[in-house]
């Protein structure tokens, strides 16, 4: 029998695999990729020798040396813009994210040499939902020289849309993505995947200097956040309180705050017992407001010694809150969390205190609530990409992202409509009319099942109309004026019962007018056809020969090319037989003075003999010619 001991280290050997995969899956840390924008070599940067990736396959743009803007910003060297000639819209598309929830932290920067009064404002979406907005003077204030955002990635990959407004050329310097706790900022029941949390504003306050995550020690789920210091709320109102102490329940999931931040805080005074912070933001908005407590002051010992009313705008969103009794102890973190509407321009936190006490607060996190767009219908974005390769569309129509969000940034030319039913955007509206586009229309096009309105008229369009145009049954405008389509107009479009205007005038079409179409002209419909040499068949048209199946077609046409080759084969021997007989004649011709001369000397010969005979009939065997003898 095997004793304790032997049982007991066969146990631990078969079950050592699993302690391994356990202690190997605690080890495995967030998903986490830095792009330095423009950089052709992987980077790293000190202190924290951080990896850079290099930038490359994601977008288009042009590289180039960047300038600094800011102390906060990662010390890179290169960024990349985007000019207007390279489209109104430029994406990062970036695959191979893991699905979950991530930081996204976008920073700018300014080409090399430029001034600050080039500073470029623009636009920012993710994932199809714009999230900010530059704002003029943001090379001036540290905290405005990046966006960050917390945002759900769920199909593998990520789109980052930077789109101009017409003020400068857009110019990033940095990318981070930052996989973060899947319950991180859950704020309440409105909290889900389709919302977007961008910071506004993220503040350590009292003692120290502003730090990201990393430089506070904190955990990577934390996202590396970046905290901004700040040491008073306003002169004489507040005095900084710091301790060495350790801070329990801090770093905890899902928002694993780093525990130095509790370390540290401002205390109101007697002059002016209310804690006051006013913030400037964007009105008729949502905001998650994230308040950080530690009792840190040796003063308070107990509970009911320090407590305190905080009102947001006016109005009282936590009422006699006592850090002690609420956290359970001294030196415990206490984070209190509240949503509020903002109709103004400024966010204003006020700390009320209670019975002669004073106020405290630690940090404070402001993150606006934004709701994710819904997307394009995704077969009508297919449509317009095959159709975007078949026209050979140029990089200044920026046609990039997502067609119909941001909705202030749809695709040029592209007209959206919200489909209820499917809760989807869909294209209702095509125009590139006039703009010197060329290639040919795809099948494809025929995807874009909600279209009303299709204008390419002015272009230099070639090739057939497809057919497939007939199965859009609610489009009621069609103009493909004046491009270089040929061939016939497809019988499919008599199937368009919605149509109401159709030009093909202007084109190199050919044959019979679908009768279907004929017969519209006589409902009101307005119909061009001119200026198609080849057309015929209705009012205005030449008259169309006997109609003709394509079998008969076919057959005419073989029929055409036998005879052709028989008249040229009965030409080419007509042709020889008449040569022969011209050369006969010609050498006859070169003869007959030769044949006449032999002719009159024959005659004098037998003259001769007559003559001969006539008198005496005496000959010689010379006179007679030789004497044929035979055996």
């Amino acid at each position: 029998m095997p004793n304790l001991a032997t049982f007991q280290f066969l146990l631990l050997w078969t079950l050592f695999p699993c302690f391994a995969f356990i202690a190997r899956a605690a080890q495995r840390g967030p998903f986490g990729m830095r792009i330095s924008c423009g950089a052709r070599h992987n980077v790293q940067t000190e202190p924290t020798t951080t990896l850079w990736y290099k930038d490359f396959g994601y977008t288009g743009g042009i590289p180039t040396n960047a300038s600094t803007t800011s102390y906060i910003a990662p010390p890179l060297k290169t960024l990349r813009y985007f000019p207007l000639s390279e489209g109104p819209s430029n994406c990062y598309n970036i695959y191979n994210v893991p699905k979950g929830h991530y930081s996204i932290r976008i920073f700018f920067g300014l080409v090399a040499q430029a001034r600050a009064t080039d500073e470029p404002l623009f636009d920012i979406s993710i994932q199809g939902t714009q999230i900010y907005s530059l704002k003029s003077g943001w090379t001036t204030q540290d905290d405005q020289a990046f966006t960050q955002a917390q945002v759900f990635l769920m199909d593998g990959s990520v789109s980052i849309c930077f789109h101009g407004t017409g003020h400068g050329d857009p110019a990033i310097l940095s990318i981070e993505i930052l996989q973060i706790d899947d319950k991180a900022y859950y704020f309440g029941p409105q909290w889900s995947r389709g919302i977007i949390l961008r910071t506004v504003k993220r503040l350590s306050c009292g003692f120290g200097q502003s730090k990201y995550g990393v430089d506070y020690g904190a955990d990577p789920w934390g996202g590396d956040r970046f905290w901004q210091h700040i040491k008073t709320f306003g002169d004489d109102s507040d005095r900084r309180r710091s301790v060495e102490t350790r801070i329990k329940k801090a770093s905890r999931p899902p928002n694993f705050y780093p525990e130095t931040l509790y370390r540290s805080a401002l205390v109101s005074t007697s002059s002016q017992p209310d804690l006051t912070y006013t913030l400037d933001v964007d009105p008729n908005r949502n905001y998650s407001v994230w308040l950080h407590f530690a009792e840190i002051d040796n003063s308070v010992t107990a509970e009911g010694q320090r407590v305190f009313d905080i009102m947001i705008n006016g109005d009282v969103a936590f009422k006699d809150v006592d850090i002690v009794k609420l956290s359970g102890d001294r030196y415990t973190a206490l984070v209190l969390n509240t949503t509020v509407t903002v109709n103004g321009r400024t966010l204003t936190i006020a700390l009320s205190p209670k019975n002669g006490s004073f106020a405290i607060i630690n940090a404070i996190e402001i993150l606006e609530i934004i709701m994710t767009e819904s997307k394009t219908l995704s077969d009508e974005v297919m449509a317009l990409q095959k159709l975007k390769k078949a026209l050979g569309l140029p990089p200044r129509f920026g046609w990039n992202g997502d067609p119909c969000i941001p909705q202030q940034h749809p695709w040029t030319g592209a007209d959206c409509r919200l489909d209820k039913s499917s809760s989807k955007w869909v294209i209702d509206g095509l125009g590139l009319d006039n703009q010197g586009v060329k290639g040919f229309l795809p099948n494809d096009i025929s995807r874009l099942h909600n279209l009303q309105i299709l204008n390419l008229s002015g272009n230099s369009i070639q090739g057939p109309i497809p057919s497939s145009l007939g199965t859009i049954t609610s489009l009621q405008v069609l103009d493909l004026s004046y491009n270089f389509f040929n061939g016939s107009i497809p019988e499919s479009l008599g199937q368009l019962t919605s149509l109401q205007r159709l030009n093909l005038n202007g084109n190199f079409l050919s044959g019979r007018v679908p009768t279907t179409l004929g017969g519209r002209l006589l409902h009101g419909a307005s119909f061009n056809f001119t200026d198609n040499a080849g057309l015929c068949g209705i009012p205005g048209l030449p008259t169309c020969g006997p109609h003709l199946s394509a079998g008969a077609k076919v057959g005419i046409g073989l029929g055409a090319s036998f005879t052709l080759l028989l008249l040229i084969t009965g030409s080419v021997c007509w042709w020889k037989r008449r040569q022969n007989i011209l050369r006969v004649q010609q050498i006859t011709a070169r003869a007959a003075p030769y044949a006449k001369a032999r002719t009159q000397f024959s005659r004098d010969i037998q003259m001769t003999r007559h003559n001969s005979n006539n008198y005496g009939n005496s000959q010689t065997a010379a006179e007679n010619g030789p004497i044929l003898l035979s055996r």
